[in-house]
């Protein structure tokens, strides 16, 4: 007699794949579920992913980060 259990039969590729798979599947549901939520900008009012600064205003919590009134030039040639 074993020890200790013992498999009776071989699992197939197929059955040991599926079982990951699911759990990978179910996995991936619940953080794809609590990564993308959607707030309101408190200052404008427009729709922000949570923990992003937001396009249109430049604010991030209340803080100006981006100041997005002034206009930058890009520099495409060095001037010399």
């Amino acid at each position: 007699m074993a020890k200790h259990p013992v498999p009776h039969q071989k699992l197939c590729k197929g059955r040991s794949t599926r079982r990951y798979k699911s759990f990978a599947n179910r996995t991936r549901k619940k953080l794809s579920d609590k990564t993308q939520v959607v707030t309101d900008c408190p200052s404008c009012g427009d729709k922000v992913l949570s923990h992003h600064l937001c396009e249109s205003c430049g604010k991030y919590r209340g803080v100006q980060v981006i100041n997005k009134e002034k206009e930058s030039e890009k520099i495409t040639t060095i001037k010399a």
